[in-house]
């Protein structure tokens, strides 16, 4: 059973929605949603503040690639256009696939351009690990560690601090 770490965020348009149709577009594959967290941008701070989630998937037949291909149709599916001028700039939905452990429980490992796993930047992202440990509260970062141990250090305990939880914004899981 190949599954999946999956970073979802909207800062422009019905955000909430956004996300919805974000968990939406992975269907049965969706086995647990994190609570969503207003955060703010990161990497480039003249936007509106995100919504982020976090999801955790699972397919036996599914693959990395499969899980960013999945990735991008959610992020079309929601209207999304990348601007290569800003690359770190507002958006509908971005997906990024954190993570993917093969059937035998093992993280898959990639350098392709397209597809580095782990992400590369995850272990500097507040507002990707916050909400994952909603969803894997002994979750590990392959090739970092422990996610509360990289969220309590610095540089990322100053930012998580600037996570507001939403309790009053809900994403629901398929199964």
């Amino acid at each position: 059973m190949s599954r999946a770490v999956l970073s979802i965020g909207s800062n422009l348009g019905d955000r909430l929605a956004n996300l919805r149709t974000a968990v939406a577009a992975f269907g049965d594959t969706v086995r647990v949603v994190s609570g969503v967290y207003e955060t703010p941008p990161w990497g480039d701070a003249d936007q509106p503040a995100y919504l982020n989630a976090a999801v955790l998937v699972a397919d036996p037949a599914a693959g990395p690639r499969d899980w960013l291909a999945r990735a991008r149709a959610a992020e079309a599916a929601a209207g999304r256009t990348r601007d290569p001028e800003r690359r770190y700039g507002p958006r509908t939905l971005d997906v990024d696939v954190i993570a993917v452990w093969d059937e035998a429980g093992e993280p898959v490992l990639s350098d392709e351009e397209e597809l580095i796993l782990p992400h590369p930047r995850a272990h500097l992202r507040a507002f990707v690990l916050r909400p994952w440990i909603d969803i894997e509260p002994h979750g590990r970062l392959p090739g970092h560690g422990w996610l509360t141990d990289l969220l309590n250090a610095e540089p990322l305990a100053g930012d998580a601090l600037e996570l507001s939880p939403r309790p009053d914004l809900a994403l629901e899981s398929e199964s």
